[in-house]
């Protein structure tokens, strides 16, 4: 009896959730200022016509270099809660993240 308490209480936040969800997406379309522009709707935001081929080589080493930045900038959060129980890990635990660390260093040189 208690379940089906809680499944009629989850049904209506779900409800409400819904309702709210679709009453926000209709009053930002419905109230929202628009302004058409002639440089807002041209094919490039930046008002710049273009000015080469689109088929011509992409170089992608700077999209390459800040999506590894990103990798290891997330692998390096992973050090903060070593360093916090470093005091607490066993002789496991200290060798995992040294092995860690070395793939790492070693993902860091190839990049």
């Amino acid at each position: 009896m208690l379940f089906i308490a809680e499944l009629n209480k989850i049904g209506i936040l779900f409800c409400f959730s819904f309702f709210l969800a679709v009453l926000l997406i209709f009053a930002s379309f419905r109230l929202s200022y628009t302004n058409p522009d002639v440089e807002k709707l041209s094919a490039y935001e930046c008002g710049f016509d273009p000015y080469e081929d689109a088929r011509n080589v992409f170089d992608v080493r700077f999209y390459l270099v800040a999506i590894l930045f990103i990798i290891f900038d997330l692998e390096a959060v992973y050090f903060f809660p070593w360093c916090a129980s470093l005091s607490f890990l066993n002789f496991d635990g200290f060798w995992g993240m040294f092995d860690f660390i070395i793939e790492l260093l070693v993902g860091f040189i190839y990049a």
